[in-house]
């Protein structure tokens, strides 16, 4: 187990891939955040919202783009992979909700511009980061099991 995890974490082109997948992820997370959270939904609130809606986005990227050609084919093995992702990204997700509030409710900043508070922004910054870590090593382990 130990040599797997080491294989998984030295593919640099692939967490490369996943990075970027990230970034995509990101974009749609930050979207739904400030569209919820301005809309007045509770700043934690429209975070799960914006993660939930970027795990969908980003497993359909990384089915086709970081993982193509792990796991079995086929549309049952593609709808257990994505069951899979979401039970995995529990870590991260508990990971980024936690250091999303912790940034924004306890290093409150007031940064605005133009009506939106982008304090927002910057605290599901770090909380992605954080939890980027955490979502790779699962999602390559359990669900796309890059070693066997």
């Amino acid at each position: 187990m130990l040599r797997e995890l080491g294989e998984t974490l030295y593919a640099p082109f692939r967490f490369g891939r996943f990075a970027g997948v990230g970034a995509v992820g990101a974009l749609c997370d930050n979207a739904v955040l400030l569209a919820f959270a301005t809309a007045g939904l509770t700043p934690e609130a429209a975070k799960f919202l914006g993660i939930e809606t970027a795990i969908v986005v980003m497993f359909v990227l990384n089915e086709r783009w970081t993982f193509a050609g792990s796991g079995r084919p086929g549309v049952i093995p593609k709808l257990r992979r994505l069951a899979t992702s979401n039970v995995v990204r529990v870590g991260g997700i508990a990971v980024q909700l936690v250091v999303f509030s912790t940034v924004y409710r306890r290093l409150q900043v007031d940064l605005s511009a133009l009506g939106v508070d982008l304090w927002l922004l910057v605290a599901s910054g770090a909380g992605i980061c954080c939890g980027m870590v955490v979502n790779y090593v699962t999602e390559s382990l359990l669900t796309w099991r890059v070693h066997e």
